[in-house]
């Protein structure tokens, strides 16, 4: 069977955990009610907070955080998968790590991944982001097998370095990935147009999760969860930014299918950067 039916849960996180993780239940609930056997969440399910100092308050270590226990719980209960898009995580070392969790239909962990792209830019609107001032980047690329499904695992602002994702594509991902608090601003100017990319370059699937709307903290993010098909498709999307339920049945095979009709993957060649006039004397050579 090479069908499966996934779900993307769109979030509007506040500041308090706790009642962001009743909200989170409801909807991977609802998700696993209709069929879904992967549920993927947003970047920051557990918490958006501007305030550093806020932040630190309300964050515990992997071990104890209450949202992944419970996540772990549900997915046990219901036998699915459930990609936390990210949480907020304290690290060992007193730092903040942007952590995504894939979670297995026992409720172990099957993979982790820490956000390696950090936010740090200055928008037209006056909006400024330093993120790299609270998180940890993380160093390596992490896919995990969801019951036959390969997920290759981002988060938000890495879906602009393509390298990451083809190093996925290579690997033989079915299914890329980028859970997002992406801002109101760049949403409208590039969500769309970044995940068709990947997916297209890619010749899988890409499925990212978003936050949405007006949040407790000030900022304004643009939801649109989307899943695009491996020839570049938009086969689901919440045309909206409030919070919901996102689903899409996805064939595996289109995967193969794609990657047969445009052999991109196999015919990427090695390349090095020379001077024109170097490069002019190696082709007359």
């Amino acid at each position: 069977m090479t069908v499966r039916r996934i779900a993307c849960v769109q979030l509007r996180s506040g500041r308090d955990p706790l009642a962001n993780l009743a909200r989170t239940e409801a909807l991977v609930r609802e998700a696993a009610d209709a069929g879904a056997t992967y549920v993927q969440t947003p970047e920051m399910t557990n918490i958006l907070e501007r305030s550093r100092d806020d932040l630190f308050q309300a964050l515990k270590p992997e071990a104890d955080d209450p949202t992944l226990a419970r996540l772990r719980a549900v997915a046990a209960e219901r036998a699915i998968h459930i990609h936390v898009g990210s949480l907020a995580i304290l690290r060992a070392d007193g730092k903040v790590a942007n952590r995504a969790f894939v979670i297995g239909p026992d409720g172990g962990v099957l993979g982790a991944y820490d956000k390696i792209h950090m936010f740090d830019v200055d928008l037209p609107n006056g909006e400024s982001w330093r993120e790299s001032a609270t998180y940890t980047p993380g160093t390596d690329a992490v896919m995990v097998d969801a019951g036959g499904m390969t997920v290759g695992l981002g988060i938000c602002y890495d879906v602009r370095f393509p390298h990451l994702f083809r190093a996925y594509g290579q690997a033989g991902a079915d299914l890329i990935t980028a859970p997002a608090a992406f801002t109101r601003q760049t949403g409208l100017a590039h969500w769309h147009a970044l995940q068709r990319a990947r997916a297209i370059e890619n010749g899988c699937y890409l499925a990212s999760a978003a936050q949405g709307g007006v949040h407790e903290d000030g900022r304004e993010t643009f939801g649109h969860s989307i899943v695009v098909d491996p020839w570049g498709a938009v086969v689901a999307e919440l045309d909206h930014d409030e919070p919901g339920v996102l689903f899409a049945d996805i064939d595996l095979a289109a995967v193969a299918a794609a990657r047969g009709r445009i052999p991109s993957l196999k015919n990427e060649r090695p390349f090095g950067l020379v001077p024109a006039e170097r490069a002019r004397l190696r082709s007359l050579g």
